[in-house]
């Protein structure tokens, strides 16, 4: 690890016992065979049914799917990664020379992987109810500023929907630019709609569906939808 893990320890409201646990979670697998990813699964799981149970208890007349909605927007990487900036994870991963040189400590799916790890991690040190209290004090402004269930549809399917409800034609989307290498490419894309006098938007993002959800969120926008 790259510093002392205090300040994190603090934040996460858990000392370790068990110090190994600790590194291994904040370790990469470019690092070495003993890493974080089993400890991901672990975490993984267990930050799924600490949610769902909050969101079972927090709208109890919600339905399945409503439920399953809103949990998918709290566990998502974008939830965790801001989790992870939270914590500052990134000055204390422990990554392999390839990671370190192209950026690693910054990558969004590095950083919530490792927030994962370390949900399982806290857990094994710990036991359940820590690692519940640990969670729930993470996501608890993430979870009382959740918006209306009806906003939880992703940008496309909304701005879709919006056209169809219109009779319009659906809008178009198309790549203007992919940049990076493989392992990290980052894509721009454009959205038109022919049958508005609105001009194109664009989105970018680190795959094309996100930039194709910040196209069409853009859109959704500058159409006003309300």
């Amino acid at each position: 690890m790259n510093k002392s893990t205090g300040l994190l320890e603090k934040a996460l409201g858990h000392e370790f016992t068990d110090r190994a646990l600790l590194q291994q979670a904040l370790t990469h697998r470019s690092a070495g065979s003993r890493n974080n990813e089993r400890l991901e699964f672990l975490g993984d799981a267990i930050l799924g049914g600490v949610v769902a149970e909050e969101l079972y208890r927090r709208y109890p007349q919600a339905s399945e799917g409503k439920l399953s909605r809103l949990r998918s927007r709290l566990v998502r990487r974008e939830s965790l990664t801001d989790i992870a900036q939270l914590l500052d994870v990134g000055q204390y991963l422990t990554l392999g020379p390839g990671e370190r040189r192209s950026g690693g400590h910054h990558r969004d799916s590095i950083l919530s992987d490792a927030v994962e790890a370390l949900f399982g991690a806290v857990y094994l040190d710990g036991g359940f109810a820590v690692c519940k209290r640990c969670i729930l004090a993470l996501f608890e402004e993430k979870l009382s500023s959740l918006p209306h269930v009806a906003f939880l549809k992703d940008a496309k399917t909304r701005l879709q929907e919006y056209l169809q409800s219109r009779q319009k034609s659906l809008p178009e989307y198309a790549v203007t630019s992919v940049s990076g290498e493989a392992h990290a490419q980052f894509f721009k894309v454009s959205c038109m709609i022919s049958d508005f006098d609105v001009p194109a938007t664009s989105g970018q993002g680190g795959s094309r569906r996100q930039a194709e959800q910040q196209a069409a969120e853009r859109m959704l926008a500058q159409l006003d939808t309300g």
